[in-house]
């Protein structure tokens, strides 16, 4: 049986055929002996000892012209395999051939080709990450190493609580860039907590009132308009960091006010922030959400950020069932998270 198994599939299936060849021979014979007619069908023993000679150059041919018809017919196969013995991280914009018939063998190509086309994609994305990320962790390293060297050359001279000030805010955000590292290679690798049915206008409510207590000198006026009764579900941490994301940003934008605002719409628990600064021009709406990118004005308002705050808040919005958004508004920037709400998903597993 082992041997069996390690045999190709053309010599499996010229044995097969064979076989099936060899057991209508076989039986022929044995009927033709068994019946023993008068006179006898074959007439002679000569003519007997031709059928049964006869019969095993039919085997011999079955089996030789089986095996060639299934080696063209998986060359294709061959040629793919081959191919993709030779593909290597350094070399992933190489495809496997496409055979000229369209039958399963081209569909097969064709998707191992989507399958090459999705992995380089992905390397490259982790490739550029890796290099954004020590980038970003290299400016405020930088930064604490400029800071002790200084205080190290002029001790004498050197204000510590101001110099230890300044070391504990690249502290900061080398803690908070660390974090979002962490956040976003948890959702890569597609970690999911507990979910729960959580009323939603509670949980803002209550990240707004903790942030009302650390933030008690912001000049940011927040509103906040809550329906009753908006349920979803959802895993608390990830929805409270979502939230937590979307106020850093419209805070960090707004001029006065901050409009949070949780409600029905349709079949959609909706979740949306509001601010009132200048607004994402509408080319931008979509390149804000990719990972280290920073528009001009957000870096002027703020050059510790990292640009990581809003593609996660949206990678958590989609690990969730559901999306995030840039929509229209008068002024400002308008951002509309919206998660399936639970009678939804109900009727969505039916």
């Amino acid at each position: 049986m082992s041997a069996w198994h390690h045999c190709s599939i053309k010599t499996r299936v010229a044995t097969v055929a064979s076989a099936a060849v060899a057991l209508v021979c076989v039986s022929a014979v044995l009927l033709l002996l068994t019946a023993a007619p008068q006179p006898p069908l074959y007439g002679s023993v000569a003519v007997l000892a031709g059928l049964i000679g006869g019969s095993l150059l039919l085997i011999t041919a079955t089996a030789l012209g089986t095996y060639w018809m299934m080696s063209k017919t998986l060359r294709p196969v061959c040629a793919i395999s081959g191919k993709l013995a030779t593909i290597r991280p350094s070399n992933l914009s190489e495809r496997v051939p496409l055979p000229r018939h369209d039958d399963e063998f081209k569909e097969l190509a064709q998707i191992t080709n989507q399958t090459l086309e999705w992995a380089q994609t992905a390397i490259q994305q982790q490739l550029r990450f890796a290099s954004d990320a020590s980038h970003d962790l290299r400016n405020p390293l930088a930064a604490m190493r400029t800071e002790i060297e200084d205080a190290l050359m002029q001790p004498e001279e050197i204000d510590w609580v101001e110099t230890g000030d300044r070391l504990l805010e690249s502290v900061e955000r080398l803690q908070g860039l660390v974090t979002n590292l962490l956040e976003i290679s948890r959702l890569d690798a597609g970690i999911i907590g507990q979910y729960d049915l959580l009323n939603l206008a509670v949980l803002v409510d209550g990240e707004l009132d903790h942030r009302q207590r650390d933030h008690q000198r912001s000049a940011i006026r927040v509103v906040r308009r809550f329906s009753s009764g908006v349920m979803v579900n959802g895993e608390r941490i990830s929805l409270e960091r979502l939230l937590h994301n979307l106020l850093d940003n419209a805070e960090r934008h707004a001029r006065s006010i901050v409009t949070v605002t949780v409600e029905h719409r349709g079949a959609a628990a909706v979740l949306e922030v509001y601010d009132d600064g200048s607004g994402v021009p509408a080319e931008h709406r979509e390149t804000i959400f990719q990972r280290f990118t920073r528009l001009q004005d957000a870096r002027a308002k703020d050059a510790g950020g990292s640009g990581l705050g809003l593609p996660i808040a949206r990678q958590i919005a989609e690990a969730h069932g559901g999306t995030l958004t840039i929509e229209d508004s008068p002024t400002g920037a308008r951002f509309v998270a919206r998660f399936p709400r639970p009678a939804a998903l109900a009727a969505r597993g039916r």
